[in-house]
């Protein structure tokens, strides 16, 4: 058993709350059990530059760590005028995870900006803001399509995050952040409802890992993944 009483295959008790803010085509609220991240889901009328004269439509995401998300305040990323490459990176991951299940053709002439906001953090954010923003996804292009704006659903199939990693030689999924913290091994995988991945990123922190270890973390993952999408349907009955 792990600290907080889970076994070492179990997720974290999430809980997605859908149109949490007032004003945003898609609004979730995802609570991987202390982590908490707000997903607002934003429609505009234009793309990037790239692609005017292209047939596409866009997806992109913006993710920050609130200041007291933490138990030390971090300081705003304005203040520093720039955004850290950790935030930089994770932000390119949601933006390539939704957009890996989106055929952005039927998305002509619009951009859907997510932004990822950290309100508590426990580990597992970029996983949680992946979950939670696509949920926010399927909310706004509900309301384009209920608006006449595009004539079907571009959505292809759904698409969610976890952890997985190695701590003291045992492999684990859904690490919170003491767990992460002293991981031989982190692993975050992005993957369909399908079965296909969509990113793998695996870094040895301590302790190079087997093509065995690796096995039984992509099983985990799969696994917990299958979980979590059917976390995401019911949330969106």
């Amino acid at each position: 058993m792990r600290e907080d009483g889970r076994k070492f295959d179990e997720l974290r008790n999430i809980k997605i709350t859908r149109n949490y803010t007032k004003f945003a085509e898609g609004s979730v609220l995802i609570e991987t059990g202390e982590t908490k991240v707000l997903c607002n889901a934003s429609i505009s009328n234009e793309v990037p530059a790239f692609l005017k004269e292209s047939e596409k439509g866009w997806i992109t995401a913006e993710y920050s760590m609130l200041p007291r998300s933490t138990p030390i305040r971090i300081p705003r990323e304005t203040q520093k005028g720039k955004a850290t490459g950790r935030t930089q990176e994770i932000q390119r991951l949601i933006g390539r995870a939704l957009r890996s299940v989106v055929n952005l053709e039927m998305l002509k002439g619009k951009s859907i900006i997510l932004d990822a906001d950290v309100i508590q953090a426990d580990g597992g954010t970029r996983t949680a803001a992946i979950t939670g923003c696509f949920v926010a996804l399927k909310d706004a292009v509900k309301k384009l399509i209920s608006a006449g704006e595009i004539p079907s659903n571009p959505i292809k199939e759904f698409v969610a995050a976890v952890s997985v990693g190695i701590v003291n030689g045992i492999e684990m999924i859904d690490l919170n952040f003491g767990e992460d913290s002293n991981a031989d091994v982190d692993m975050n995988i992005v993957m369909t409802e399908t079965g296909k991945f969509v990113e793998i990123q695996a870094t040895a922190e301590k302790i190079p890992f087997s093509d065995e270890q690796l096995k039984k973390l992509l099983t985990l993952a799969k696994t917990g993944i299958d979980k979590i999408i059917k976390i995401q349907k019911e949330a969106l009955k």
